[in-house]
């Protein structure tokens, strides 16, 4: 009986934290209520690098220290910069004696001038891992950033899809990531 409460108690965990903005609001067809549940509850898929759960932003400092993690670069946009998300993941990087520094230009709908600036003050930095706390064009520049700071004689047509850029293809060692969507703050992955 108990680990029956436990999935559903997981299953409100899920339905609250999903995302209410028109554009994602379909919740599904899971039928529970919107209670909150009486205990927190994250789970990890040991075969998957995504967690899940209410708060596991908050572990982010100590997913950085198991990595060995010195000189964080945390990306986000102008907008985000000031909301939770972002707090949390800062407290915990603080929390737990990581440096980090943070960059907060991250346009929506990217152009090569914004991907630019960010690969910029990832080289400048010398960053060993990264953490991009936003959305879809947020982990795009973060990704973009850590690939270009990662083979730094790269020019910007170098990755880009032929018949742009050249498709040259990723060979180099990337630096650890990790993504938390905003608004699901409660959703990070790992890369």
């Amino acid at each position: 009986m108990g680990n029956r409460k436990r999935v559903f108690d997981l299953l409100r965990t899920i339905n609250v934290a999903s995302c209410q903005c028109p554009a994602h609001g379909y919740r599904g067809n899971i039928q529970v209520s919107n209670a909150t549940p009486q205990k927190d509850y994250a789970f990890e898929i040991k075969c998957s690098t995504v967690r899940y759960g209410l708060g596991v932003t908050r572990e982010v400092g100590q997913d950085l220290v198991n990595m060995n993690s010195k000189n964080v670069c945390v990306m986000t946009d102008p907008n985000v910069v000031a909301l939770n998300p972002v707090k949390a993941t800062l407290d915990s990087l603080t929390r737990n004696g990581v440096n980090y520094k943070v960059f907060d230009k991250v346009r929506v709908e990217p152009t090569d001038t914004s991907f630019k600036e960010a690969i910029a003050f990832a080289k400048e930095h010398d960053f060993d891992s990264f953490v991009a706390v936003g959305g879809g064009s947020v982990m795009d520049t973060c990704k973009a950033a850590n690939l270009y700071a990662s083979d730094p004689d790269a020019d910007l047509l170098d990755y880009v899809n032929a018949p742009v850029g050249k498709g040259k293809p990723v060979n180099v060692q990337l630096k650890p990531m990790i993504a938390s969507k905003y608004p699901l703050s409660s959703i990070r992955k790992r890369t």
